[in-house]
């Protein structure tokens, strides 16, 4: 592992090898690598040494400190006043608070502006964004993909930003009434909601598809608020800290473990980058619900498709994830030529393989597992049940798989995903109470909606988007 400890320039490298070493501010439009790969950083930065100092920052500052080693093509105090910015009024009453609940402890990563984790991320990246644009005059389309939480987040990131318009693909009828609702309901000029006709794993395929088209991305402007994005991990990375930091000083525990919701890898991503930089974390429970490539590859070291389940958790109903790509060019000792040989066998058969380790795991830094239906309806009623203490059906996941490996040495900080209030249907079904409100929510329930029905096509999505920007 290549990691380094001063405050050097930091570039950012592809995973597939064929674009130059760019700074943050250019990974940041540039979304997807232009090589079809995904952009990682040229070392991690080793931080050990100052996790003593950081232990009682607030979160603003420790945001700062963290990200500022990978962040050195803006100048120090631009970037601490946008942190500040971010950080500052959007997360009502704090970023990431962390609350004990029975033997586990919970993240709530849910008090920003549309109640999902997602929001830590992209209310900076929106901040990033109009700061590189606007000294140039620039403008910039961004393309994304959502399974749920990504769209309305990446919308609030962008809303009312000079010289932003952003296209939001989601799998028609397959995200829950409100996720749909958070993102048609807002129908200022330079939004605009696709709702393709197939799955999440479609709608990202076609946005890497035009990402991956270099006419089309230069003459549109093209850029990306998926975590495809670098800058989205960069600010996940953070309540990892924040978390560990504030279990330790309750338990005095020398390391804990972290369990996370995991669909398109992006999250559990962050906290292994953490991890790697020396975060106080031992382990991270990788937790899918029926939708279980991730926990398959985990166990087996084989990473194959199946079919896409609907389920009550569907931020998570995915079988590609795209920052797996980002993971497996680390387990492959950063050998981009390797990489592509195993992504472009991946395309073509549906399958790669990777031969686990001596003890049979494929990776000593993960424990992985999944959760069906019933688990998490059961998982969600018993927690109101012993604790009245409301869980999401995403975060039920990971804290179902999480008690799957019992009691351990280490205390266990779970990952809350979403507000319950955004799955008031599977909240219902799990205490028999309609329990699942939050005022936000209730407001959007009379509103207008607009988006557009587009066939499951990248021509259709293409055209759409060159009539639209004109």
């Amino acid at each position: 592992m290549h990691t380094q400890a001063g405050d050097g320039e930091m570039r950012y490298i592809s995973t597939r090898g064929r674009v130059e070493p760019v700074p943050f501010t250019r990974a940041v439009l540039m979304g997807l690598a232009d090589d079809g790969g995904l952009l990682v950083p040229e070392s991690i930065p080793d931080v050990s040494g100052r996790l003593g100092a950081w232990r009682e920052l607030p979160y603003a500052r420790l945001a700062f400190e963290v990200m500022r080693p990978f962040v050195t093509d803006i100048p120090a105090r631009d970037f601490e006043h946008l942190v500040e910015k971010t950080y500052a009024s959007a997360f009502e009453p704090e970023v990431a608070p962390v609350v004990r609940v029975g033997d586990v402890f919970v993240l709530e990563l849910w008090h920003g502006p549309t109640l999902a984790f997602k929001d830590v991320a992209l209310q900076l990246l929106g901040n990033l964004f109009e700061y590189i644009l606007s000294p140039a005059g620039g403008r910039l389309n961004i393309l994304a993909a959502t399974s749920g939480d990504t769209g309305s987040a990446a919308i609030r990131g962008a809303l009312g930003r000079k010289g932003i318009n952003i296209f939001v693909m989601h799998p028609h009828q397959r995200v829950s009434p409100i996720q749909q609702r958070q993102m048609t309901t807002v129908l200022d000029e330079n939004v605009h909601n696709i709702a393709v006709e197939g799955s999440f794993d479609d709608c990202q395929r076609i946005m890497k598809t035009l990402a991956g088209d270099l006419d089309f991305k230069r003459r549109c402007s093209l850029g990306a608020a998926n975590s495809v994005n670098f800058a989205r991990v960069v600010a996940q990375i953070v309540y990892y800290f924040k978390a560990a930091f504030h279990v330790q000083k309750a338990t005095g525990a020398e390391h804990v473990r972290v369990a996370v919701p995991t669909g398109n890898f992006g999250d559990i991503l962050a906290g292994w980058y953490a991890m790697k930089m020396g975060a106080p974390i031992s382990r991270l429970i990788l937790a899918t619900n029926q939708n279980d490539i991730l926990a398959r590859f985990f166990r087996t070291g084989e990473y194959s498709l199946g079919r896409v389940y609907q389920t009550l958790s569907p931020s998570m109903d995915i079988q590609v994830a795209s920052n797996f790509e980002r993971y497996l060019y680390y387990k492959l000792d950063r050998d981009p030529a390797r990489l592509r040989e195993m992504m472009e066998a991946f395309a073509a058969e549906g399958r790669l393989r990777v031969p686990p380790v001596a003890d049979g795991r494929v990776d000593d830094d993960f424990l992985a597992d999944r959760a069906d239906e019933q688990d998490v309806l059961a998982t969600i009623g018993r927690y109101w049940k012993e604790h009245e203490y409301l869980l999401d059906p995403h975060t039920a996941v990971g804290v179902h798989v999480a008690e799957r490996f019992g009691p351990a040495e280490e205390p266990v900080v779970c990952l809350a995903t979403a507000h319950p209030a955004k799955f008031p249907e599977a909240i219902e079904r799990a205490t028999g109470k309609n329990l699942a409100r939050h005022p936000a929510i209730d407001a959007l329930m009379d509103l207008p909606t607009r988006f557009h029905v587009l066939p499951n096509d990248t021509e259709s999505v293409r055209a759409f988007v060159l009539k639209t920007i004109g």
